[in-house]
């Protein structure tokens, strides 16, 4: 496969009606210079500028202009991008079995970057961030244009490890294993692009269940992508054929609304419009969301 030629193609999703106006705005405002006073990357990614009034609502029209935002919080001045996810919830749970100093880390399926920002304080060697949305990209781009890091961001998906000219240390796969409809060809994609002695940190959806087996639904929290959830066990033999060497489990917690709501700043249904009304099970009758942390060691 040839990587180069699949990432001239996608330049062409800028042009799409719904993303070129944002796009165009973006490369307009990323050639203007701001006056940036403070970066604090903490749960809420905050950024403090030195600008007139005039420039913060500019400002404020690009960030609605790329709604929906899923992944964050973000905070500039007083702009606060309350996102659907409060993703430090995710972070601060694997935060504590993370080493990334000096390591070349992916993100596979990174979204706006949010985890990728909350990585710069650990000092990696690289970062980098695949994820085929051109939305998200964008979103990106607008972030980071403030914190200006040295973070590369390709519209490129898991798909595309194997055939990728560099390796990893440490690959972050969040929340994306369940959107595939071969998990276990994915988990070997997701080997593929390691380092010897080097690890994937993986979440996942699971079910609660002593027996080797998984639930294969039609719609899962309305959304037709999502072909498997198995239980832990399961989860454990897909890892095993995949080959990785070893299992460190971090933890697992139920999705609830504190995690994930609707907000101003996305468009359409979250958390509480996929679940019964007592949240003790999805709108088609399955278990509720239970998220899986784990460290897989190649």
């Amino acid at each position: 496969m040839d990587i180069n030629a699949v990432l001239k193609e996608r330049q062409k999703w800028f042009e799409w009606k719904n993303i070129k106006p944002i796009h165009l705005k973006l490369e307009k405002f990323k050639n203007e210079n701001l006056k940036v006073k403070n970066i604090k990357i903490d749960d809420v990614i905050e950024i403090l500028i030195e600008e007139n009034q005039e420039k913060l609502n500019e400002i404020e029209e690009i960030a609605k202009m790329m709604k929906p935002w899923r992944k964050g919080p973000f905070k500039i001045n007083d702009l606060f991008i309350d996102t659907e996810w409060r993703s430090y919830i995710k972070w601060n749970i694997i935060k504590p079995y993370l080493n990334l100093e000096n390591k070349d880390v992916l993100d596979v399926g990174c979204n706006n970057g949010y985890y990728m920002f909350r990585m710069l304080e650990m000092n990696p060697k690289s970062i980098t961030g695949f994820d085929p949305s051109a939305l998200f990209n964008l979103q990106f781009e607008f972030i980071n244009k403030f914190i200006k890091s040295n973070i590369e961001y390709k519209l490129l998906g898991v798909e595309h490890i194997p055939f990728y000219e560099k390796k990893f240390d440490t690959i972050f796969c969040l929340g994306v294993l369940y959107h595939r409809p071969d998990p276990v060809t994915m988990l070997k994609e997701l080997k593929a692009g390691l380092n010897p002695n080097s690890e994937v940190i993986l979440d996942t959806l699971i079910i609660e269940g002593e027996e080797e087996t998984a639930l294969c639904p039609v719609r899962y929290q309305k959304m037709k992508n999502v072909y498997f959830i198995p239980t832990l066990k399961a989860l454990y033999n897909w890892i095993e054929k995949a080959k990785f060497k070893d299992i460190e489990f971090i933890g697992k917690k139920y999705t609830d609304l504190e995690e994930q709501r609707k907000t101003e700043w996305i468009e359409g249904e979250s958390l509480n419009n996929f679940l019964t009304e007592d949240l003790s099970k999805t709108i088609e009758g399955y278990p509720p969301p239970l998220r899986v942390y784990l460290k897989l060691k190649n």
